[in-house]
């Protein structure tokens, strides 16, 4: 008996923490996304790499979404990103 509620009691733990490791993925909505292609704006250079999770200086500047402020975006090296606006963080680059 002591075994099998040891055995259940891993097995939920591991799914809990599975479930929570999950939940740091970003699902940005199509609407963000479909915006920041659609903004023509001019490409800033960047020597440093691009990449989701990167933080992008303060100086580059990133342009807010008027219907979602959880997000704004900018262009770098040509390649259009989505970051957080308040930390510069990459969220994703739009291909």
């Amino acid at each position: 008996m002591k075994r099998t509620l040891i055995a259940v009691s891993a097995a939920a733990l591991f799914a809990s923490g599975t479930a929570f490791a999950q939940s740091d993925t970003v699902v940005i909505p199509g609407e963000v996304r479909t915006y920041v292609t659609e903004q023509e704006v001019p490409s800033v250079t960047y020597d440093g790499d691009i990449a989701v999770g990167s933080e992008l200086p303060s100086s580059v500047e990133v342009h807010t979404i008027p219907s979602n402020s959880d997000y704004a975006y900018t262009v770098v090296n040509k390649k259009r990103v989505i970051v957080n606006p308040h930390t510069h963080k990459v969220i994703e680059i739009v291909k």
